[in-house]
């Protein structure tokens, strides 16, 4: 009787669980159904602006996943490769060629790219050798008092981020670099100037640029160099496929470079946790920004993609680097003309690469020139459309550079949307603890050093 009476209560648990359980399940559903219209709302936009018709398609890979980040056939991930190129990235070692010896093993690549500052310079300009201080995040780097203006390393334009670059096939604000996507069928034009001229090696945007870098921001690279270091064993593992005499060269230093920073994704953001399910990980007013992005404002018809970026140019009139700020640069750089600077075609002028919208709010400089210094600027110079560059022909602005017709509100939206949603908070994780050297990174100057506290 007892086993009896004991079975039976066994069972009516079982029923009164499994009754739980389907009530549980119907009010997960019902849940669903009944989600914040808002989220619904932005799942169908996004749905309905994604290649494959899925939102998942603006997902970004994770930074391990080699498999599913694009890269160049001619220099695929590892894991090696990827160490050694983040070690390289911020070791100061390298710098052995600055133009005056004091500047001698002082400066990295993340001089200018700076972590905290969204792989940007904390400035309008980057200042590699010639450069001296830190600040925080790299914004009270100045010039040596050495140094004088047209002896520092200092491009004429806004350094890039490094953030998504796995994106973009073809690198610089005039796409120059790179032997494929959009510069195929410009082989003629490679022999110009030395940077160009290593398109011919047939790399990607990224590799090529880098193999210029090293040389353009005076790196020296040599296997005596390597040895000191200690990386040569790092090279070994990385490039055993290279026979010894080629393995420690500016090219394999590059492709290692090229491989960590592919892998510099800012998947952490609050738009990429609710593109991944996490619908709070996005604030109401956030949501309504995108929904603005993908929708009235016609943000997503240039910014597309997992990088929200493109590599098509265009010209919106904005002003450039020498008139905010920017050491040796003036009215005649060449980098002013952006895509025609390349190209030499009339079409062309003025036109620049469509950039990645990630992390903006890390370093408050906009546009190639560092002309506006706030993300509401910015959003309100999309709205107006007003061109500020007099020297820009109205025949150059993109035919999508008009106004938009935003309320303040929606402004601030998409402002909030901007750089908050696409704000990944987590990026020391891209920095190693230290380098081989030992020296201070990025910067290893004296000013630099008392700032970062490594002195």
């Amino acid at each position: 009787m007892n086993i009896y009476r004991l079975l039976m209560n066994k069972q009516k648990f079982a029923a009164i669980l499994l009754l739980f359980t389907a009530i549980l399940v119907l009010y997960s559903c019902t849940q669903d159904v009944l989600e914040s219209p808002l989220d619904q709302r932005l799942q169908i936009a996004l749905d309905n602006c994604a290649p494959s018709g899925n939102h998942r398609d603006f997902l970004l890979p994770q930074s391990n996943d080699f498999q599913n980040i694009p890269q160049d056939p001619k220099n695929p991930i590892t894991a090696e490769k990827v160490a050694l190129g983040n070690l390289l990235f911020f070791e100061t070692g390298l710098a052995l060629a600055p133009f005056q010896e004091i500047s001698k093993s002082s400066f990295s690549c993340g001089s200018c790219h700076v972590p905290t500052a969204g792989f940007m310079p904390g400035r309008p300009q980057g200042i590699a050798d010639g450069g001296i201080g830190f600040g925080v995040n790299g914004e009270n780097r100045d010039k040596y008092p050495s140094y004088d203006e047209d002896e520092i390393d200092a491009q004429g334009i806004r350094p890039l981020t490094q953030l998504n670059v796995a994106f973009v096939t073809n690198t610089s604000w005039n796409g120059q670099f790179g032997a494929n996507g959009v510069n195929e069928n410009t082989e003629s034009l490679w022999s110009n100037n030395e940077e160009t001229a290593l398109n011919f090696h047939g790399f990607s945007g990224n590799e090529t640029q880098n193999i210029a870098g090293l040389d353009l921001h005076r790196m020296v690279i040599n296997k005596t160099v390597l040895d000191t270091l200690g990386y040569t064993p790092m090279y070994d593992v990385a490039f055993s496929d290279y026979p010894v005499e080629e393995r420690y060269s500016v090219e394999t230093t590059a492709l290692a470079l090229s491989s960590y920073t592919r892998t510099l994704f800012t998947n952490e953001a609050p738009f990429q946790n609710w593109l991944q399910g996490e619908h709070t990980a996005m604030t109401d007013q956030e949501k309504r920004g995108a929904l603005l992005f993908f929708g009235k404002a016609g943000c997503n018809t240039c910014h597309d993609g997992p990088a929200l970026n493109a590599m098509e140019f265009a010209g919106i009139g904005v002003q450039d680097l020498f008139e905010h700020g920017g050491l040796g640069t003036d009215v005649n750089d060449k980098k002013n003309l952006g895509r025609g600077g390349f190209t030499g075609k009339e079409e062309d002028m003025f036109k620049f690469r469509v950039p990645q919208l990630y992390n903006l709010k890390n370093s408050p400089f906009y546009f190639h020139g560092s002309s506006h210094n706030t993300l509401r600027d910015v959003v309100q110079y999309f709205n107006l459309a007003i061109p500020e560059n007099n020297r820009v022909p109205e025949s150059q602005l993109s035919s999508f550079f008009r106004p938009l017709l935003l309320s303040e509100t929606e402004v601030d939206d998409i402002t909030v949307f901007l750089s908050e949603a696409l704000y990944d908070p987590n990026l020391e994780r891209y920095v190693p603890e230290n380098v081989l050297s030992g020296n201070c990174i990025p910067n290893n100057d004296p000013f630099s050093q008392i700032d970062l506290g490594c002195e």
